[in-house]
């Protein structure tokens, strides 16, 4: 078997409340550096526990490292730091949220490998394929798209994501001798834009839209193209996901060829759980060499999928791409921040049991 499996998941997993105490204590001064490792430590080795339990191929350390999926990036990257995002977060009900977002205050270099360590411990707690994930590169300028990048540092962000791809080349290379086989991009932006309400509201702050798919599908063109070999790489398409809130609705179809067609994935994750997600049939332009993933499981809700319904959709989905090529997930992780999303652990085990039981069903 080689990733993506038919029953995969997103990767990031509720914060358990001791995990949680030990980020404040650690933040409050009461607890050492060791004594925040030695907690991390723990829960990983409980979360891979719950993960070969529900049955699992893939296995993530649920990114227990990492304040949001994106810091561990941030930290290791020099010349990267955090300000106030351009967009915000909301709801069905209209609430709203606002964020924090990486923005480029230096040249950009990979002084220390950005993942090895997290890589490493997860590959010694596992028999599984362990998986690690990554920012995609437009998250390093999407969400200050007007203003992700100090005036000056750079010649233009073309510039900027000629070095931004030497780095995850680099960090490709240096998971692949380390032993990985499974690495997952995270990418909000491509998934976003579109939505025709975001490239309005890109387009009204002095940016072109399309200017921005071309540079962001180029950069992940240029990644792939220099991958080493055996190293699958997969790609999550995510329309935002914090505390039950996201940032974009819409299909993929505006964009569906642009990308699907480009980009020489071997696994597509791909967010299908509610209607803002539109329907299955942009999935004709994904590349027969991608295994596509069906994020049909949501993340968001406490309420447990029917089975059956699922089984259904899976078909519904292989009028577009062969059953053989797809998959079921989660439509993302269950805590892209440390707060993660308003469903309980037990909830997250079923979700997680059913997505393997289903798989099973279909794929046997």
């Amino acid at each position: 078997m080689t990733p993506p499996f038919h029953a995969d998941h997103v990767g990031s997993l509720l914060r358990p409340a001791a995990l949680k105490s030990a980020f404040r204590r650690r933040a409050e001064g009461t607890l050492d550096h060791q004594g925040l490792l030695a907690a991390q430590d723990d829960a990983i080795r409980a979360a891979v526990a719950l993960q070969e339990a529900a049955g699992l191929e893939s296995i993530t350390d649920g990114e227990f490292r990492r304040a949001s999926y994106w810091h561990g990036f941030v930290d290791a990257v020099d010349g990267l730091a955090v300000r106030p995002a351009s967009f915000e977060f909301r709801d069905d009900a209209g609430d709203k949220m606002a964020f924090t977002a990486p923005y480029v205050q230096s040249r950009l270099t990979r002084g220390q490998p950005i993942a090895g360590a997290e890589f490493e411990f997860l590959a010694g707690t596992t028999t599984k394929t362990p998986k690690v994930t990554l920012p995609s590169p437009s998250t390093m300028h999407f969400w200050r798209f007007a203003d992700a990048i100090e005036p000056g540092v750079y010649d233009g962000a073309e510039e900027c994501f000629d070095e931004l791809c030497d780095i995850y080349v680099g960090e490709l290379e240096d998971l692949a001798a380390r032993g990985a086989t499974y690495v997952q991009l995270d990418e909000v932006a491509l998934a976003m834009l579109c939505d025709p309400d975001v490239g309005a509201a890109v387009r009204a702050g002095g940016t072109d839209p399309d200017a921005l798919v071309g540079l962001y599908v180029g950069a992940l063109e240029k990644i792939l193209a220099r991958r080493p070999a055996g190293l699958a790489v997969a790609m999550h398409m995510c329309r935002g996901n914090y505390k039950a809130h996201w940032l974009a609705s819409g299909g993929y179809e505006p964009l569906a060829e642009r990308i699907f067609s480009s980009l020489a994935l071997d696994g597509l994750l791909v967010e299908f759980d509610t209607e803002r997600a539109g329907g299955f049939a942009p999935l004709r332009f994904v590349r027969p060499e991608t295994t596509v993933v069906l994020g049909l499981v949501s993340s968001k809700t406490p309420v447990l999928e029917d089975a059956d319904a699922l089984v259904r959709r899976i078909e519904d989905a292989g009028a577009y791409v062969a059953t053989e090529r797809l998959g079921l997930s989660p439509q993302c992780g269950f805590a892209s921040t440390a707060g993660g999303n308003p469903v309980t652990e037990d909830d997250q085990r079923a979700k997680l049991s059913l997505v393997v039981d289903v798989a099973r069903r279909v794929w046997g």
